[in-house]
């Protein structure tokens, strides 16, 4: 839905080093592809980034048609083993130095979403650097791909330990449109649409300039590796789509009961129409209207009758909701970029088809390690933030023996035996470097 800003005014952050993953919106339909790398040798590493260099896309023009860009980013031990100086290694903060898997508890990745379960290579230390491909047409996206790989595939020192590709029509495997909410960013030049408030801080996203507080968050030394760059937090899940199926069977007699008790979970339709503004039915015209689809909040709704305060898009962005626990909702805004693959699962299959689809989550912001983990920890995996107790997000987080989901009315609807419809394989933060900052690593 990003496709429908335009720049209106003249941007004040230096577009030109900024990578362009930070303001150009994912494509509708999208191809893409996410690869982790190893760097063996710091030399072969230092290569590989002065190869990729030339191709990588700034954010100039962001609003302007592009069939293909790719993205980097780098961990904190692909930092290491570039050979970065101990002085700028202490720089960074220390969740992102100790990385996803030793974060573990913060972000309340148990059992079936432990580190000891995640799929390879993710919670071992040879996560390095992560090179995305997003593309709007199938063509560019395999030609891009091809050409990194050329471009690699020399380089002995460099090791491909994983490659995933995704894409979506728009749809996610759950049968949901998503990607549509993102933050107006202060001095990018976009157009402000209906419902999205005033324009945050760019500090609150790239580091270098003036966040919500009025001040620069730190960055990384020296100047030329943190200025203009950001955090990446990616999480992969697998989404157990059947299971979503059978709970919305099992929980309503007729397809009208199911669809609506589907939107009441996550707070929107599935063409992206949301309660707020559609509560009784699903109104694609609204899914399709970037003028309407995110212009509502939720003060004239306190009690969730509309949209109830625990579902998935409250609880990621609560908007004007009158909160239990105070919090600065601006300074927990995240860009996201996160992408689908695997084919969509009809919504009459209540049968697993043992196929890989699902999620891949990404997060990107000055803030975004520091945001994920409170995400995480306080926003879905507890309810107390607005007053639900125990109660955890209906479609990420991990869910107990005993879960329900309340559905508020006169009287309640407690909405029983809820599952967890995603399961965590893995993920890592990433640091995204500006594009003199990719040169500077490459030696």
């Amino acid at each position: 839905m990003d496709l429908f800003r335009r720049l209106r005014r003249r941007p004040t952050l230096e577009l030109d080093d900024i990578q362009a993953v930070v303001l150009r919106a994912r494509p509708e339909p999208y191809f893409g592809s996410h690869a982790i790398l190893e760097i063996g040798d710091r030399a072969a590493g230092q290569e590989m980034l002065r190869r990729l260099a030339p191709r990588l896309t700034s954010a100039a023009g962001w609003d302007e048609p592009r069939p293909s860009w790719p993205a980097v980013a780098i961990s904190y031990q692909g930092l290491v083993a570039l050979g970065v100086p101990e002085s700028s290694l202490a720089s960074f903060p220390a969740n992102f130095r100790a990385g996803m898997a030793a974060r573990a508890d913060r972000l309340r990745d148990t059992g079936v979403n432990a580190p000891k379960n995640w799929e390879f290579p993710f919670g071992t230390s040879r996560v390095h650097v992560a090179v995305s491909v997003y593309s709007d047409n199938e063509d560019d996206w395999r030609r891009e791909v091809a050409e990194y790989r050329r471009q690699l595939h020399d380089l002995p020192g460099v090791n491909l330990l994983s490659h995933q590709d995704f894409g979506a029509t728009g749809w996610n495997v759950f049968g949901y449109r998503d990607g549509f909410s993102q933050p107006l960013v202060e001095g990018s030049g976009a157009e402000s649409l209906p419902g999205d408030g005033r324009a945050i801080k760019a500090g609150e996203f790239v580091l270098g300039y003036p966040s919500e507080t009025g001040q620069p968050l730190g960055m990384p030394a020296p100047d030329v590796l943190g200025r203009n760059g950001s955090y990446v937090v990616f999480r992969k899940y697998h989404s157990h789509v059947a299971a979503f199926n059978k709970f919305l069977y099992d929980n309503g007699h007729t397809e009208q009961e199911r669809e609506l008790l589907a939107a009441k979970l996550v707070g929107r339709w599935r063409s992206g129409a949301p309660l707020a503004l559609a509560p009784e039915r699903d109104d694609p015209a609204i899914g399709e209207d970037p003028q309407r689809i995110n212009n509502f909040g939720y003060a004239d709704d306190p009690r969730g009758l509309r949209t109830p305060v625990g579902s998935h898009i409250r609880r990621m962005n609560p908007r004007d909701s009158k909160l239990e626990i105070l919090s600065d909702v601006n300074i927990r805004r995240i860009i996201r970029r996160s992408t689908s693959y695997g084919d969509p699962l009809p919504s009459d299959r209540l049968r697993d088809d043992g196929a890989s689809r699902g999620l891949d989550f990404i997060a990107l912001g000055a803030r975004a390690v520091d945001t994920v983990e409170f995400l995480q920890s306080e926003w879905v995996n507890s309810g107390s933030f607005a007053g639900l107790g125990k109660e955890k997000d209906p479609l990420i987080s991990r869910q107990d023996k005993g879960a329900y989901f309340t559905v508020p009315g006169s009287p309640p609807r407690r909405v029983h035996n809820i599952q967890s419809f995603n399961t965590l394989l893995g993920g890592e933060y990433f640091f995204l470097p500006s594009l003199s900052a990719i040169r500077w690593l490459a030696g």
